[in-house]
């Protein structure tokens, strides 16, 4: 019979083929190299092809596409409730061919190469700016062991750092100025980079006709408009909060998180009453005649004189 659905699993070397028949009947179980997998989908009839949105599943998706199939990228959240045994190649295969069949599931858009340039630009960049980051709060670090303080931001660490170095009159020794020299160094380096990355991103974006179009909503700069285009591309085909992450989650108000909380204040309500409960015991049993009558009688028994002045200091009564 015909193919219809198609999973793979994806992976460095060896690729994972789990495939169905219109009626969900599986007629395909197979191991692929990486260099079988385009001229085996070459000779299948065109079918949907359903993968997990990991390393790599772009460019499949771009040149599965190209072979004529209806490729569909799905979140590995999505995905995992769908497998049934222990987790290996074979089933998640199978997992991603029935989860792709859903007809409520939510797939990722397909990004060209274009986005994903851009996206790598953007996290090259975030790289260099944390790496920047590090190096001036570790000069900042080393240079207040000797009591020099260098105020905030990564301006006044190139300006106030050379003149501690020049300075003969401190204590710094040789090797240390040595040191913070070629730490300083570094840090130029890391910051030229990030000037260099931000150049082609404005290029870019000086190119895109959509990104323009989002410069002129007050608050967003060419570094946010081009990633918002490199991130969601076509916005219509779904919701762009997910996908940004500022979908409210779990534990927020909006998607059940007053339920959460409602929960919590429902368990700590009923541990104030419990607490509220043992002092009102305690009260009634501190004023029970009974109770006075056995305390009492036990200050003055024999047995009770050697802890007469603790128990005295208790209860609050007088010692004799």
């Amino acid at each position: 019979m015909q193919i219809t659905t198609v999973g793979i699993d994806l992976a460095k070397s060896v690729f994972q083929i789990h495939g169905v028949n219109e009626f969900g009947k599986v007629v395909l179980r197979k191991q692929l190299r990486r260099d079988q997998m385009a001229s085996f989908f070459a000779n299948l009839p065109a079918c949907v092809i359903g993968m997990e949105a990991c390393g790599g599943a772009h460019h499949w998706a771009r040149k599965l596409q190209a072979l004529g199939h209806t490729v569909r990228l799905m979140a590995p959240q999505f995905v995992k409730p769908y497998v049934k045994t222990n987790k290996n190649d074979a089933a998640d295969a199978e997992a991603i061919c029935e989860a792709v069949a859903r007809p409520n599931m939510r797939f990722v858009p397909i990004k060209n190469i274009e986005q994903q340039s851009m996206l790598s630009l953007h996290r090259a960049r975030q790289g260099f700016v944390k790496a920047r980051t590090a190096q001036a709060n570790q000069i900042r670090g080393l240079l207040s062991e000797f009591g020099f303080v260098i105020p905030q931001g990564i301006a006044n660490i190139v300006k106030c750092v050379p003149e501690l170095i020049e300075d003969a009159s401190n204590e710094l020794s040789g090797s240390f100025r040595r040191l913070v020299a070629r730490l300083l160094d570094h840090l130029k380096e890391l910051d030229k980079q990030v000037t260099e990355l931000e150049s082609q991103i404005k290029e870019w974006h000086r190119t895109s006709e959509v990104c323009r179009k989002l410069e002129r909503v007050p608050g967003i700069g060419p570094i946010t408009a081009t990633a918002l285009v490199a991130s969601i591309g076509n916005a219509t085909q779904q919701p762009a909060g997910p996908r940004l992450g500022i979908a409210p989650q779990p534990h927020r108000a909006g998607s059940g998180g007053w339920r959460n909380r409602s929960r919590q204040s429902r368990r700590y309500r009923s541990a104030d009453k419990k607490s509220s409960r043992r002092k009102e015991n305690r009260s009634a049993a501190s004023h029970n005649p009974v109770h006075v009558v056995r305390r009492c009688s036990s200050l003055y028994s024999p047995e009770a004189r050697t802890s007469r002045s603790s128990t005295c200091r208790r209860w609050g009564t007088p010692s004799y």
